[in-house]
């Protein structure tokens, strides 16, 4: 009765030792995210309706371009690498989750010994029978059949805060997935707008080299008739030739251009449709932002911050974990016999249990240098999500800016346009009757034809910008 108290007693002092050595843990201080954010975009924006909730094939509404946004989500390579990550993390979770069950196997074992006569299992052996009348048998056979089983006891968590932050980490990975397709729609809408638009620079090239060729004819009679020079004539030429140039670099820009959308969508090079004859009709219509607190439920990439914010956290916890005692639960129950006729026989029933209590001692600093690991990527991972809303606030209100600024530019770069064309006209007539100087002529038809270019430009920006505010706004995932 005295031992086992002194047994019981023991118990107890070892367990008060344990508690008070875990004591020591650090504590942890976990780093807040700050995300407030500004009621409103602008002072006009105050409708809590978003076009990011609109469908992307219902934002661009254009045939063409709706099926390269449909073969992108297919076959783009990257994105389907992306798609493999998250299968992979998505088995990580089931690994971390088998890591605290118990683990049982199933076993099946034999061999066989000789022992030497002259050694003490030798001996033992010869002067000791199975049972009445029959030896050991030499060799000596072992057979075994039973079930092992260890198990970790999660006390602290430490396996199911492992397994949780996997398991946050691997939605932060579809978010990222939804992020990229954001990105990829994007990106497949501004090089198709970007294709239709040189389509339209390359066509009014063609036009001014018509224009310009009809003048270079008119010259060239006019020094029939002397009524102009050579002079004249090579510099009418020499402007057709520099516009007859400029086909070439853009024929170049949409070969490349062809060739990223193609490369987008995982094709081979073929003929891409597309209306440009559309493309200065387009419409910018009423663009709705929202409120910039909707980014936090539009936008993946917040969403995977805020994610991986989770995953760091519990990371932490995992880590502090280390600090404690460990409980290891093992047994085994099963079947041994030298002959396999005795192997199911009761008296062949073996059995073991035993459990292990075990607290870090001497290897703390290693232990403490992963609690502050953790602790320092928790700190990051804040850092990271109050960089990631800030850039998504500063995204929207740029878009929202060049929007309206590239609008007004449109339209004001349309007058001029229409302006310098009436000049060309005024010009031409104007030389044919000697009332003006070539020069001026060259110099009206020059600048048309910049300002035409520019206009395209323009247009082109303008649609990017649409483009780009419902990609900030976190449209086109969904």
């Amino acid at each position: 009765m005295m031992k086992n108290f002194i047994n019981i007693k023991n118990v107890i002092v070892f367990c008060i030792g344990v508690v008070i050595w875990s004591c020591n843990a650090p504590k942890i201080v976990f780093k807040e995210a700050k995300n407030t954010i500004p009621e409103q975009f602008t002072s006009n924006t105050l409708d809590s309706n978003s076009i990011a909730q609109i469908g992307w094939r219902d934002y661009f509404e254009d045939n063409y371009l709706n099926a390269l946004i449909d073969s992108a989500l297919v076959n783009n390579q990257e994105l389907n690498i992306v798609l493999q990550e998250i299968e992979i993390s998505k088995n990580e979770v089931l690994e971390k989750k088998g890591e605290y069950l118990p683990f049982v196997d199933l076993g099946l074992s034999g061999g066989t010994d000789k022992v030497s006569r002259f050694t003490r299992d030798g001996a033992v052996e010869r002067n000791l029978d199975i049972v009445e009348g029959k030896e050991f048998p030499e060799p000596l056979n072992d057979f075994q059949l039973g079930l092992s089983a260890s198990w970790e006891v999660d006390i602290w968590r430490k396996l199911r805060n492992t397994k949780d932050a996997a398991q946050l980490r691997y939605l932060a990975q579809t978010e990222g997935r939804n992020f990229l397709v954001t990105q990829l729609v994007s990106e497949i809408a501004e090089s198709y707008y970007e294709l239709m638009a040189l389509d339209n620079l390359l066509e009014i090239i063609n036009r001014n080299v018509t224009i310009q060729t009809e003048a270079y004819e008119k010259v060239k009679q006019l020094k029939e008739y002397a009524k102009s020079n050579q002079l004249v004539v090579n510099r009418f030429k020499a402007q057709l030739l520099n516009t007859q140039n400029q086909q070439y670099a853009i024929k170049q820009k949409i070969v490349e251009t062809e060739n990223k959308i193609h490369f987008l969508t995982g094709t081979y090079p073929r003929q891409l449709n597309r209306n440009s004859n559309s493309f200065m009709k387009l419409k910018i219509d009423s663009l709705q932002a929202g409120i910039p607190s909707q980014l936090l439920e539009n936008r993946p990439d917040i969403r995977q911050a805020e994610l991986q914010m989770g995953a760091a956290k519990l990371d932490v916890k995992s880590a502090k974990a280390n600090f404690y005692p460990k409980l290891d639960i093992k047994a085994g129950l099963g079947y041994q016999a030298f002959d396999p006729s005795y192997l199911f026989k009761p008296e062949s029933l073996l059995f073991n249990a035993a459990g292990d209590v075990m607290a870090p001692l001497v290897n703390r600093a290693a232990i403490k240098a992963k609690f502050k690991m953790a602790s320092a990527m928790q700190i990051q991972t804040v850092y990271a999500y109050e960089q990631t809303l800030l850039q998504a606030y500063t995204d929207v209100l740029n878009q929202l800016a060049k929007l309206d600024n590239y609008t007004q530019s449109v339209d004001t770069k349309s007058k001029e346009v229409k302006v310098l064309e009436e000049s060309v006209d005024i010009a031409n007539s104007l030389f044919q009757f000697a009332k003006a100087d070539y020069v001026e002529v060259l110099l009206t038809q020059e600048e048309a034809l910049d300002a035409e270019m520019e206009l395209i430009e323009t247009k082109l920006k303008q649609i990017h910008g649409k483009v780009q505010l419902y990609r900030a706004l976190g449209g086109g995932w969904n």
